[in-house]
């Protein structure tokens, strides 16, 4: 016995069967095909650095699936709609249907509720499974292959707690020491205190910051106390991990930690266009199934003179199109040229209005 679910018809089913059957397929080829690449890319390091093949296959590829099926959902998701609607107009599949009176906007359902599935699966993964993922794959690379860790700039300036700010010229990030350091405190705009010291270092038993030939001036209205010493211990809102940056670090942080990494940075003076890049990204990528899927059923489904090879090179033509307006207006949102929000969107509001006019012309 059948599940019926109110609503949804046997072509309702037989096109969502379709649908998601095809895209899951080619998505299941390209990883697959990746991962061939990339196994042929990387092997004569990791048999050079002798690393463990269960480390290999659970900590590097077991989490470079997600990561690839995610990146490639928008291009299959318009290729599987291009593919299998155009076998149903070259086999008049869809002449039946649309003859039998089904109207244009019924016919689409099933399309849409194919690209909600999509959606909702390109979110999960970005918000929720890729974060984790990224984040294991990055330090098996910097474990075995990169074996570094990267610094900030020189010149280092941070709002650790509002009011109070420090200074450093330079940071050693292998020995936790930060060079000519200087931290001021500041009430109602005014400054109350001011420390100088040679260097600043990190006691990684005892979890504090050591402070070394120090110069302490404390300023109460027209009073000034100055206090010097050669060591003091202190507890400060910084640890050595704030000063290290790992590649693409954005990427590693599921949704809650990302929004929490923002408003930190700030709180830090530090810039934060990347991480708000990849949050608006995993907002606006999920609604590109819905916009490519009204695209695709929009071109493919009348029957025309090359039929589904002159479909699938529109579809890849669209696709590749859709993809380099994305890396285009992230390259204009990283440089500053527009606010992250609209940047990331901008894509999704060219090709929504593409898909709009191709939308009420397959309709006539």
């Amino acid at each position: 016995m059948k599940l019926k679910i109110p609503g949804i018809e046997t072509i309702d089913r037989y096109i969502i069967a379709k649908f998601l059957g095809t895209f899951f397929v080619s998505i299941a080829l390209i990883i697959s095909i990746a991962l061939v690449f990339d196994v042929s890319e990387n092997l004569d390091e990791f048999l050079s650095k002798d690393i463990p093949v269960h480390d290999i296959i659970f900590d590097y590829y077991l989490n470079f699936i997600p990561y690839f099926a995610n990146l490639f959902s928008s291009l299959f998701n318009f290729i599987a709609v291009i593919y299998f609607t155009s076998k149903m107009a070259y086999n008049s599949e869809i002449i039946a249907i649309l003859s039998s009176g089904v109207s244009f906007h019924r016919f689409v359902r099933p399309y849409m509720v194919g690209a909600a599935i999509i959606a909702l699966f390109s979110y999960v993964l970005g918000d929720y499974i890729i974060p984790p993922a990224n984040k294991t794959m990055v330090e098996f690379k910097d474990a075995y292959i990169k074996n570094k860790r990267n610094s900030l700039e020189n010149n280092i300036h941070r709002q650790i707690t509002p009011g109070t700010y420090i200074y450093m010229r330079s940071y050693n990030t292998s020995n936790d020491v930060g060079y000519k350091f200087t931290i001021e405190r500041f009430e109602e705009g005014n400054l109350i205190s001011k420390l100088s010291a040679d260097f600043i270092k990190w006691d990684r038993e005892r979890k504090v910051w050591e402070i070394n030939n120090y110069f302490i001036r404390d300023i109460d209205g027209y009073k000034e106390t100055i206090t010097t010493g050669t060591k003091k211990d202190t507890t400060l809102n910084m640890v050595p991990a704030d000063y290290v940056t790992m590649a693409n670090m954005a990427e590693t942080l599921a949704l809650p930690d990302l929004n929490k990494e923002i408003e930190s940075l700030k709180l830090r003076g530090i810039n934060t266009i990347e991480y708000e890049v990849e949050k608006h990204k995993r907002r606006a990528n999920p609604f590109s199934a819905f916009i490519l899927t009204i695209i695709g059923v929009s071109l493919a489904s009348r029957k025309v003179k090359g039929g589904l090879g002159l479909h699938l090179g529109l579809g890849i033509l669209i696709s590749f199109s859709y993809i380099m307006f994305m890396q285009i207006s992230t390259v204009f949102a990283l440089s500053g040229s527009v606010p992250p929000y609209i940047a990331v969107w901008i894509p999704n509001f060219i090709f929504g209005a593409l898909a709009a006019y191709l939308y009420n012309r397959a309709r006539r």
